[in-house]
């Protein structure tokens, strides 16, 4: 149960901030922050989160409120490179980068990050002297 957007035309960075947003999520919960957010990396990305759901529907017969994101990321895509006359007759590169959207979704509740546990040093505390 995936769905991925190719060729986006929105820079990766931009993109980042509203899948960070949502990773982790349930379906349901993910598409009310996404249509409350007013930029564009998130109208891009419901439409595939709309597109994964969908597809989970379809192939596999899945309900989309047991739905819960399990990977969503994205990559950089292939730049479009332009150029900026300057002054002088110099020219300026502009890139324009496209990004590759991915969201997996999975079945049940979302799983808690983890955190590592560290382990209790076995020194002595120290004792601070008094002047």
């Amino acid at each position: 149960m995936k769905a991925v957007a190719r060729h986006v035309r929105i820079p990766p960075r931009k993109a980042r901030l509203a899948v960070d947003l949502v990773r982790g999520k349930p379906v349901n919960e993910a598409m009310v922050i996404l249509q409350r957010l007013p930029n564009k990396s998130a109208r891009v990305t419901r439409k595939v989160l709309e597109s994964a759901v969908a597809n989970a529907m379809h192939n596999n017969g899945l309900a989309p409120n047991i739905l819960y994101i399990q990977r969503a990321y994205v990559d950089e895509g292939p730049r479009w490179k332009r150029i900026l006359p300057k002054d002088r007759g110099r020219a300026f590169r502009i890139l324009k980068r496209t990004s590759h959207i991915t969201i997996e979704l999975g079945v049940g509740a979302p799983q808690p990050k983890q955190r590592p546990r560290r382990a209790k040093s076995t020194a002595a505390p120290q004792q601070e002297e008094q002047n």
